[in-house]
């Protein structure tokens, strides 16, 4: 059955994102990546060589844009204009890419954004073309706002980026989803299989995560699990729950005994 995600008129099978940070090496990073069955990989443009220092290894060596859909981030960045400047930066060595994910962050301890900063970015970015995915708080009004300025993706944070706590408000999320027009993803938060499946259960359209599979015992094994989770986690709000009830219910029926 057919089930695209649908960014900025770009089609995807996948609705599972991932992370290019935190591995041992590149090699591993490619493995991870390609047993997530991933189609869109984010990386941050400061901290990660895509050609910037030539005798450095490079990510597109090992993650190919022939391959994959390549997502420039502004990790790192703590107000707009660093921001915008490093999109465009991105836009420069990517060959005119606009498909960018819009992350500014209010402190170093909690990670979490600066939404007055991100605001002003995100504005900036919509006017001069760029397709922003935008990292944001759990926050429904701020969320509306940031899609009626343009936004092609609302992700809300799950948790603090790296703690792996899951989902933590989860009533948040869902009214995101319901009033949003366009994709709703989890970004950030993410620890294990359930809570990527979780989100999807609850109506996102798709997970962005890097530590959980990064710092994984065995990186390639989670990529793997986080596949199949967001398979899951898809199927089963497209299939519709069963209600929740205070008493039990036979599974089979009461009438109607033979003997």
């Amino acid at each position: 059955m057919s089930d695209p995600l649908i960014i900025a008129n770009r089609q995807f099978d996948s609705r599972l994102m991932v992370g290019t940070g935190k591995y041992k090496d590149l090699q591993e990073t490619q493995e991870a990546i390609k047993a997530s069955g991933a189609e869109i990989v984010t990386f941050a443009l400061r901290r990660i060589n895509i050609g910037q220092e030539k005798d450095q290894p490079n990510l597109l060596d090992f993650i190919s844009p022939k391959d994959y859909t390549m997502l420039p981030n502004t990790a790192g960045c703590y107000n707009a204009i660093d921001a915008v400047r490093t999109c465009q930066i991105a836009r420069e060595l990517l060959d005119g890419h606009d498909f960018i994910k819009l992350e500014i962050l209010g402190d170093t301890k909690t990670l979490f954004p600066n939404v007055i900063e991100t605001l002003k970015a995100a504005e900036l970015l919509v006017k001069d073309n760029f397709k922003v995915l935008v990292y944001t708080t759990d926050d429904p009004i701020l969320a509306k706002q940031l899609e009626e300025i343009g936004c092609v993706a609302i992700m809300p944070l799950a948790a603090p980026i790296g703690s792996g706590l899951g989902i933590q408000n989860r009533y948040h999320i869902r009214f995101i989803i319901e009033n949003a027009k366009v994709p709703v993803i989890v970004d950030a938060g993410v620890g294990t299989a359930s809570d990527a499946a979780i989100a999807m259960e609850l109506g996102c359209d798709g997970v962005l995560m890097n530590t959980a599979i990064a710092e994984a015992k065995n990186p390639v094994l989670m990529a793997r699990a986080m596949q199949y989770a967001l398979l899951a986690g898809r199927d089963a709000y497209l299939a519709g729950r069963m209600p929740k009830r205070p008493y039990a219910s036979a599974s089979s029926t009461t009438e109607g005994y033979f003997f």
